[in-house]
């Protein structure tokens, strides 16, 4: 029988070569199923192969669960269930590709979560983020780079990730733009037209040469732009503007979605310009806008 840890090698192949999931994705996935295999092998006394994976119990998966839940690096609601999701897309694997069944750890329940709002900015707040990346960038080129990447998020429902894989070879932005998102999924977004003006404006001024295989947005010394760097850059201008610390990149692309829908658009246009798979997760933001609605009850009625 196989080994397991050869079936987890072989599962994260899958992963990033048939489903194109992101390097992130894959080595948060493999590193959940990993710990649980390095769980079952002290739990067993000895490496699991297919044939244990099949005859696991409920019993073994919720004591693995437990010990997350209570032992040394314990981990939170949130970080349990991902885990047991990763579990159950592992076994789905082994069921397709390998005949390893075991619908038994179906019984298995993870924490029940209470789902956590969404928590843009107000549009007040993304203008003024905009206008005070320009005015205090450390050089008027970064300035303009700032601004453009935010006014990309915000007018665009970008995620950070998205907006810094764009290349040279994206340019000029188009009016509307294909973007590859989450699992190598495709979607469509139209750009407004001060978007693709804050780009080719920072194009103009950026001291590096942007090639047609070459990042978008550059660093100070040239390099890509990075994940960190956006969110260091958000940091800074949030806490100048004294917004709360919930004012991230991805707040940017929340204040999209909540900004239309306030302003009338369809609930599944905006679940596919996020590219969301489930509509429920676009529903969401329906639950924020009413949230606005009873706080503005509450403070203008009189008997409230």
């Amino acid at each position: 029988m196989t080994a397991a840890t050869a079936l987890l090698s072989q599962w994260t192949a899958h992963l990033r070569e048939e489903r194109r999931f992101s390097n992130n994705s894959v080595q948060a996935y493999e590193r959940d199923v990993a710990a649980f295999l390095s769980f079952l092998s002290g739990h067993l006394g000895g490496e699991p192969d297919a044939k244990a994976l099949a005859e696991l119990e409920p019993r073994d998966l919720r004591a693995y669960l437990a010990y997350r839940r209570l032992g040394p690096d314990a981990l939170a609601d949130r970080s349990i269930s991902r885990a047991l999701a990763a579990i159950r897309s592992f076994y789905r694997y082994l069921e397709r590709r390998h005949g390893v069944q075991n619908a038994r750890l179906a019984l298995v329940r993870g924490p029940k979560l209470k789902r956590s709002l969404p928590r843009p900015v107000s549009e007040g707040a993304a203008r003024n983020l905009i206008a005070e990346a320009i005015a205090s960038g450390s050089d008027e080129w970064q300035g303009v780079r700032d601004a453009a990447l935010l006014t990309l998020l915000y007018a665009a429902g970008l995620r950070i990730s998205e907006a810094l894989a764009l290349t040279g070879a994206d340019l000029p932005l188009p009016d509307v733009l294909r973007v590859r998102g989450k699992g190598g999924k495709q979607r469509v977004v139209p750009l407004l037209s001060q978007a693709r003006e804050a780009v080719a404006r920072y194009v103009d001024m950026c001291p590096y040469s942007i090639d047609g295989g070459g990042p978008l947005f550059r660093a100070a010394r040239g390099g890509a732009f990075s994940p960190r760097m956006a969110q260091a850059l958000m940091e800074r201008l949030r806490i100048g503007l004294g917004l709360p610390a919930s004012a991230t990149p991805h707040a940017l692309r929340h204040a999209f979605a909540t900004h239309l829908l306030a302003n009338g658009a369809d609930l599944r246009a905006i679940q596919d310009l996020l590219g969301h798979e489930s509509l429920s997760t676009t529903q969401t933001y329906t639950s924020v806008e009413a949230q606005k609605i009873l706080q503005a009850y509450r403070r203008a009625h009189p008997r409230s």
